[in-house]
């Protein structure tokens, strides 16, 4: 089963890396951009023998270790 996990940093909390893209894309002379938010996409495949326990595991591993639940929030996305 593959999976898709999309985490981003919650609304209000300051996001310097999108800042520096914003910036960056600006000089480059990319019209039409108004605000650059960065996050992390991971494609993971998973041994998993049904929906239910996919999701459950991916939870775990966003909750141990692939977002850090103050500042970020993430979405999983079975494929």
């Amino acid at each position: 089963m593959k999976a898709r996990v999309v985490v981003t940093l919650k609304t209000g909390v300051l996001d310097p890396q999108g800042k520096a893209i914003e910036g960056a894309l600006a000089s480059l002379g990319v019209p039409g951009v108004a605000s650059v938010r960065q996050g992390k996409v991971f494609d993971i495949d998973l041994a998993a023998a049904d929906r239910a326990g996919a999701e459950a595991a991916l939870k775990q591993a966003c909750e141990k270790l692939l977002a850090n639940t103050v500042v970020e929030n993430y979405r999983i996305e079975i494929l």
